[in-house]
Parts: C-alpha cells; structure tokens; sequence
C-alpha cells in the first residue's frame, strides 16, 4: 500500500464511497477480449491480444472498438468499417458480457466492511448502461450500490467531474466528504476535477502504466484494504 501523507492526514473522513467498475471491482478483460476477438472474425480482420486490449479498456464501448479497429489508442478507423463494426461488437458483448468477468480479491470483502459500517455507496463507469446492470446483477455486486451511473446515464461521463457531483448531490454530500476508488486516470482526473479523495488499486486498466504515477491519495492493494485508510465522517 502506498499512501500519500503530504496531501492528506489519515484516515480520511468519508460519508460516501464510489467505486470504478472494469479493472477495479471486477476483471472483465477476458470478455471484452472474447467479444472484440469474435466482432474481428466476423469482419474478416484479425485477432487482437489480450494483453494489449487491457490498455484500451477505459474510455467506454464506443472507444474501445475504434482501438481495437486501429491498434492505436487514438486514431479513428475508416467510419463505414466503424458503423458496422460497433452493432456487431455490442451484440457479441451481450452475449459474453459475465461470461468470465470475477471480482477481484478482496472486493467481496470490502464492499461488506463498506455496507456494515453505514457508508453511501456508488457505482460509476463509462461502460454503458445495458453493459452495466446486467454485468453487475450476474456478479452478484448489483445490490451494494444505492447509486449506478454508467458512461450514458448523464451528457458527460469520467474524466469529466459531472458524475461525481451528481452522486455528491444524490447523497448530499460535499465532494471532500466522498472517496473515489478506481484504477485509471480517467478516475484521478475526475476525482481531483470535482474535490473528491481518490484511491487507485494496481491490477486494473490504467492503459498499461503504473498508477503510482497519477495524482493521488493512496494505492491500495485490495478494497477492502482502502476501507483501512477511511473512517465515518
């Protein structure tokens, strides 16, 4: 575990806690892969590796297929190929969404300690909603979160801050009284745009670079290790 102490006296004073979704509460790499891999057959194009979609994994469905068209995390495939490539990757994704997505360790486990000890509780992604809740209610995490806010529930989704005020809002909460716990940049930005605390875990998708490196608080080794480092405001 790595704590930032310069910035911040702990534990940290919290009423609420939000928690990214792919790469922080669950493992869905391995799905994402199965349905790019079988949108690619059936366009006649070849296979991508898993590893080098974990770094494109972030940034919502829409981003991830013109990555997986492109192999390059900003260019922008030819749009015909696009339009018929993304129905096709939603299909096969619906299909596979939980097929092999799990919680990482300790999830399970924090998410308990979190809901025992009173705090609010959110779940907010950039994975679009008919993603989000079917992926969440398979995997048995559905029911921790008074809150889901997926990338299509409101006009802006991480970096932007707006769905982190908005949850600030829905809990009645002031930004600093909420902790962000997720494994990206997308989350770091987010977080510091709207004066939340911010923990990243160090096994998810933050585009294959090590989130020591971002501005934040802590790195925590699990969830439930986060819920060391905060205590009931």
């Amino acid at each position: 575990m790595h704590v930032n102490r310069q910035l911040k006296t702990f534990p940290l004073a919290v009423k609420a806690v939000v928690i990214d979704l792919d790469g922080t509460l669950l493992d869905t790499a391995p799905d994402l892969a199965e349905a790019a891999n079988r949108m690619l057959e059936e366009l006649a194009l070849p296979p991508i590796d898993g590893t080098l979609l974990k770094t494109f994994i972030g940034n919502g469905v829409a981003k991830l297929i013109k990555r997986v068209l492109t192999r390059d995390m900003e260019a922008e495939p030819d749009a015909a190929l696009f339009a018929q490539a993304q129905p096709i990757y939603e299909k096969h994704y619906h299909a596979v969404v939980s097929l092999n997505s799990r919680p990482y360790a300790g999830v399970v486990d924090g998410l308990n300690v979190l809901k025992q000890a009173g705090y609010r509780l959110a779940c907010i992604t950039n994975k679009a909603e008919s993603f989000t809740l079917p992926l969440l209610k398979d995997t048995g995490l559905h029911d921790y979160f008074e809150l889901i806010l997926s990338g299509d529930s409101l006009p802006k989704k991480k970096p932007d801050p707006m769905p982190l005020l908005h949850a600030c809002e829905k809990f009645a909460v002031q930004p600093e009284e909420m902790l962000l716990i997720g494994d990206s940049l997308n989350d770091t930005q987010a977080a510091r745009a709207a004066g939340c605390h911010i923990f990243c875990v160090p096994y998810g998708y933050n585009r294959g670079q090590d989130v020591c490196e971002l501005d934040l608080d802590a790195v925590v080794d699990t969830l439930l290790d986060a819920t060391k480092l905060i205590s009931l405001s």
